[in-house]
């Protein structure tokens, strides 16, 4: 279903459903948006933002605030949904719930924090900033995080004042409609938020549209490079985007650290390896024998299951099949090219989107590919110091996160100078970044928008005035 102007109604265009990746199993059916549907949407998004807009910050952190409280009573039935749809088991969906609902108060904060201009004395004229939402914005949201990085665009363009589009990625259309769904019951007016489902057809509509004024997009580097392609021309568009990585975990003096292998486990392969911040690259520096070893015993008894197996897994499968053959794919190409598989990764009798972690030696490979390898095959590097860990952990056009274990203080500062990244870890895993921090990559993880607690930043345009008393008008927007 689609929901524009605050009712539901069956799209015009493709049908396409989507399945759970464990079972195969039909969890949506419905038809994407055409380009009348994409039209209206637009239409009603541009007639309600007048009237969003001009709504005081505590009128719409009031709208928020119910959300948060809707979502809070419907987290089990949100928390199935994202399992069934995503594949994820129960414990991950669920902390995907809670990051949601605590989005709010969060985003909230940081807007009134980062708003809180006062008119200043420029030499007998007196200055002031205002805030101005950018219009009718468009957010497509990923499936590996179909409800919390979906929201973690859409609150804080709501708390701007702009009115929204949300297009979710075409393999979770049912949380999305649940999460639209939410907001009605939170008492947003109708057009502010539009919900319009399907793959990249729809997205180039939204996109190519005279009145979109903004486009925030969380996904893979060839969607987003498109997406910049066809706003070449379109200056008057913000376009933030977050793209993934290749993302590098140093280990300095393995052998001497085998306490941190839970935190090598968990930045590698919690959520099948299928999160933007997952290490694909670990560094071993010097001696590495006793540590790799433990890391292959730790990594083979991790469970991989369905959501609703007892005991609940840690891992559960790949969002498709398609995944998991390009894993397989890729570390067979590793494995031609000189890599010795230290654990291979294999498909899983579980079902066709099933694949247990593996490791993969690819110190001496000749055909190593700078790419994000969005699922759970870790490559080891060894180096023989610190030096080559910084050159390695560089070694990529990425930038998104990057870890140190091991080492002290003034080995962590010179990592954290060196190592181009958006965010830089010591001693915690690289997964679970803090919604009270910028989160964003560098170089192709992203185009310098840092999210997180600066997503407010780039939902509104600042606006200067300059007078020569103080009859400036205040805002609280």
């Amino acid at each position: 279903m689609l929901f524009i102007d605050g009712k539901w109604r069956l799209g015009e265009g493709e049908p396409f459903t989507s399945t759970n990746p464990a079972n195969d199993q039909t969890v949506w059916r419905g038809a994407a948006a055409s380009a009348a549907d994409v039209g209206e949407a637009f239409a009603a998004a541009k007639s309600a933002l007048s009237a969003w807009s001009v709504k005081s910050v505590e009128e719409r952190s009031h709208v928020l605030r119910a959300f948060a409280e809707v979502v809070r009573l419907k987290r089990d039935e949100l928390a199935a949904a994202i399992s069934a749809e995503v594949g994820k088991p129960r414990w991950d969906a669920a902390s995907e719930v809670d990051a949601t609902i605590g989005k709010i108060d969060v985003t909230i904060d940081a807007h009134l924090r980062r708003r809180a201009v006062e008119t200043i004395d420029l030499k007998g004229r007196l200055g002031r900033t205002w805030y101005r939402p950018l219009g009718v914005v468009a957010v497509y949201g990923p499936f590996n995080f179909p409800a919390h990085i979906a929201n973690g665009q859409i609150v804080p363009a709501l708390l701007a004042g702009n009115s929204v589009l949300f297009k979710p990625s075409e393999l979770t259309p049912h949380v999305a409609e649940l999460m639209t769904k939410y907001w009605g019951d939170a008492g947003l007016p109708p057009g502010v938020l539009n919900l319009l489902q399907g793959a990249a057809p729809t997205g180039r509509l939204i996109a190519e549209h005279p009145d979109l004024r903004g486009l925030f997009f969380t996904g893979s580097l060839p969607t987003g490079l498109k997406l910049r392609e066809t706003l070449v021309h379109r200056p008057e568009v913000l376009l933030a985007l977050e793209l993934g990585g290749n993302n590098p975990l140093v280990v300095m003096e393995p052998d001497q650290s085998l306490a941190s292998l839970d935190q090598v486990i968990q930045s590698a392969f919690i959520t099948s390896g299928q999160r933007c911040t997952c290490v694909r690259r670990l560094i071993l520096v010097g001696e590495c024998e006793r540590f790799l070893a433990a890391l292959r015993e730790q990594t083979a008894q991790i469970v991989v299951n369905s959501a609703d197996a007892n005991p609940e897994p840690f891992m559960g499968p790949l969002i498709h099949a398609a995944a998991v053959n390009r894993i397989l794919s890729e570390q067979r190409r590793l494995v031609e090219g000189g890599a010795v598989a230290v654990l291979p990764s294999k498909r899983l009798a579980e079902g066709a989107a099933f694949l247990s972690p593996g490791l993969i030696d690819v110190t001496s490979c000749k055909s190593r590919s700078d790419e994000e390898m969005f699922g759970p095959l870790l490559q080891v590097i060894r180096v023989d110091d610190f030096d080559a860990a910084i050159a390695e952990a560089n070694d990529t056009r990425f930038g998104l996160v990057a870890g140190l274990l091991g080492g002290d203080r003034e080995d962590f500062e010179r990592f954290r100078r060196e190592v181009s990244a958006g965010l830089v870890n010591w001693n915690v895993p690289t997964t679970g970044a803090s919604g009270r921090l910028p989160f964003g990559g560098i170089g192709w993880s992203g185009n310098y928008r840092p999210a997180g607690y600066f997503a407010t930043d780039f939902c509104s345009v600042p606006v200067a005035g300059l007078a020569p008393s103080d009859d400036l008008p205040r805002s609280d927007a």
